[in-house]
């Protein structure tokens, strides 16, 4: 595959067309029947939680979110893959692949309320935090991948970031120490377009960002995104290599952010209307659902009577972290260091001096 769809043949690996129909039977995954409608499935809850969080949103119940809608393809081909033992560093827009890794809806729910312990996924073993700072949790991934090599280990971790984070230093000083040192991380890139306002072809001047391997000289490709099975053959042939050894893998998943980039965010300044209906005919649901439609495994009645039950799970599991309780003052310090230095020490006793004196005051 790598060789074949080298990124200097200037090709996008893709399996399925907008219709759901496959055009290489060749690089068809093999995936039975049951698991393919449960990743729909999974696919589906994941979009309903993504839009009725920004409804909670826009009815200032939580905070700022960015939205997932339209990249879900990419989140659930990793999230078929990652096991229990890999590691999984997200950016902030791979909702599919941490619920599969453990992280449970109501975790992330308290962590975009701006709970510590919605960073703590509980059930989630080998899963760094969610990543704001643009970029920066790629070298954290290079070097789990180095600590993964240098204690001869079979594991594999799954870097996230977004077409915008390619432009930041740490990108590549992450896949330059990666590629020297042949570790197993697989880099995805989500290319939804789009960093913020910034169009991919003002991050770069690359024809690219896949093609930003060979200059590491490590193995890249890139995939169309929003198709579900190239996604799926493309991480599944990068977790072959890697556990062989040949890591790192750059992944460009070429795909759309079909919402804002957060809910602070207003598209229409900076796109058209015109751009999102041609991405619409790309959309992953639709083309994987078309495909299973195709075949007699799935029906709009199906999805009619599983989306009031997806929903009242997702309110469920919200109205639990909105009753989570009051947020505990001394987390805003003791979760930056391993062990707390003395300045730190002295803003809490600082603090506990002033609500005191808070609580006490005459009115």
């Amino acid at each position: 595959m790598f060789n074949e769809y080298n990124p200097l043949e200037k090709k996008m690996f893709q399996v399925i067309d907008n219709n759901g129909k496959v055009l290489d039977k060749k690089w068809m995954p093999k995936i039975d029947n049951e698991k393919l409608v449960t990743i729909y499935k999974d696919m589906l809850f994941a979009r309903t939680a993504d839009l009725q969080i920004v409804s909670y949103q826009r009815q200032g119940r939580i905070f700022t979110y960015p939205p997932n809608y339209g990249q879900e393809a990419i989140a659930a081909a990793a999230g078929v893959h990652i096991k229990d033992n890999d590691w999984l560093v997200p950016a902030f827009r791979e909702m599919g692949t941490m619920l599969a890794k453990g992280v449970s809806l109501k975790e992330l729910f308290l962590y975009f309320m701006g709970y510590e312990d919605g960073s703590a996924f509980k059930k989630a073993k080998n899963t760094l935090p969610i990543s704001v700072p643009i970029a920066s949790q790629l070298l954290h991934a290079a070097g789990i991948g180095y600590a993964i090599k240098y204690n001869k280990e079979d594991k594999v971790v799954f870097g996230f970031v977004g077409d915008g984070g390619t432009s930041e230093g740490d990108f590549h000083e992450a896949v330059n120490f990666a590629g020297v040192w042949k570790v197993p991380v697989i880099f995805i890139i989500q290319n939804n377009q789009y960093g913020i306002s910034t169009p991919t072809k003002m991050q770069t001047a690359s024809e690219s960002l896949a093609i930003k391997a060979v200059a590491y000289g490590v193995k890249g490709i890139q995939v169309d995104g929003n198709d579900f099975f190239a996604m799926y053959k493309a991480i599944e042939e990068s977790v072959d290599a890697c556990r062989k050894g040949e890591g790192p893998i750059l992944i460009e998943a070429v795909t759309y952010r079909k919402g804002a980039h957060t809910t602070s965010d207003d598209p229409t300044k900076y796109r058209t209307k015109e751009e999102e209906q041609e991405w619409e005919a790309k959309d992953p649901m639709k083309r994987l659902k078309s495909y299973l439609i195709s075949k007699k495994l799935w029906s709009e009645k199906e999805e009619d009577s599983i989306l009031p039950q997806f929903k009242e799970e997702i309110d469920r599991q919200f109205i639990e972290a909105e009753n989570y309780g009051p947020y505990p003052a001394e987390d805003i310090f003791k979760y930056m260091y391993s062990e707390m230095p003395d300045d730190l020490k002295d803003q809490i006793s600082e603090h506990e001096r002033f609500l005191q004196w808070k609580s006490t005051k005459v009115k």
